[in-house]
């Protein structure tokens, strides 16, 4: 099991101790990934002994979305356009273009695919005057609803897939994205791109720093899990890297991350919110965190205008 294999199987102990999936449905999603009884039924246990007693509990996700922190002026009724592109033309996307782009931003889900969240994330990245290509990185599968559909599994089956091809061809989500920032340079001539991703996807745009392209100028990676032995040497990218403080199991990364940034002499900034906890972000979660995700997001805005356009 790779590290990025080891993340996944985390994830879904976490949502057991955290209270979002019950142990029999945390047991379910294990075995689907591949893991046996016993190593599924330890995992969880060495997840409880770690977690924080005194950590509050998570929330239902408020019922005020986030668009409604968007800033004046700003059109939060945006659709977003399903697309396929790639070498191949078998990649799939949604694509929200801005009147007049300013630059152009890759989107990237968490480990529960590419959902309408991620797609309302680039709606916001085009009103906020970033064209935004949200990536589904189960194209090759035939994309994240057709997983969950063909598998009778929900999420559960997209999970385990993201799973299966970190553990046969991880490289395969830097070889997607990479052909992402293509599409987003053929689509928006002459800008420059930034990347951002959360949860799952945080790591995907470390991987992608990590690739050292250098069309990419900004990345925003959210509570994501940095790679082993992360390597940004090379690379051009201006990193914002954001975190909740609650989030200790991804927190436990950020000084090899700073580290890393250092050496590399990239300009970044590393965040982190106070009271909010992984995936404090998504607004149709039970760990949305509406202020952080405000205070996020207007840091990103931020971010992107110094160093995108």
């Amino acid at each position: 099991m790779n590290d990025l294999q080891r993340y996944l199987v985390s994830e879904v102990a976490t949502d057991h101790v955290d209270g979002l999936i019950t142990r029999r449905e945390a047991m379910r999603r294990l075995l689907l990934m591949g893991m046996t009884a016993a190593a599924a039924s330890s995992l969880i246990a060495a997840c409880s002994d770690s977690k924080d007693p005194n950590a509050p509990p998570n929330a239902p996700p408020s019922d005020a979305s986030f668009d409604a922190g968007l800033d004046a002026g700003s059109d939060a009724t945006l659709a977003t356009q399903e697309i396929t592109f790639g070498p191949q033309g078998n990649l799939l996307g949604a694509w929200a273009q801005a009147a007049s782009p300013r630059g152009a931003v890759l989107v990237i889900h968490e480990n529960r695919g590419l959902l309408d969240h991620f797609r309302a994330v680039a709606t916001r990245f085009a009103s906020a005057g970033y064209s935004a290509l949200a990536l589904d990185l189960l194209s090759e599968e035939g994309g994240t609803a057709a997983v969950a559909r063909e598998n009778d599994g929900g999420d559960a089956a997209v999970t385990a897939a993201l799973n299966k091809v970190a553990g046969e061809n991880p490289g395969r989500f830097v070889t997607d994205m990479r052909a992402a920032l293509d599409e987003l340079a053929r689509r928006t001539p002459g800008v420059k791109l930034g990347a951002i991703g959360f949860c799952f996807g945080g790591g995907m745009i470390w991987r992608l720093v990590a690739a050292k392209d250098p069309r990419l100028a900004a990345a925003a990676p959210f509570y994501g899990p940095l790679p082993d032995g992360a390597d940004f040497t090379g690379a051009v990218t201006a990193v914002l890297g954001v975190y909740g403080a609650l989030d200790t199991r991804v927190n436990a990364s950020q000084s090899a991350a700073r580290t890393a940034l250092e050496k590399a002499s990239l300009p970044h900034e590393i965040v982190t919110y106070e009271g909010a906890d992984h995936a404090f972000y998504n607004d149709t979660g039970a760990r949305y965190n509406a202020d952080a995700a405000a205070k996020a997001w207007a840091k990103v805005l931020d971010w992107y205008g110094q160093y995108i356009g």
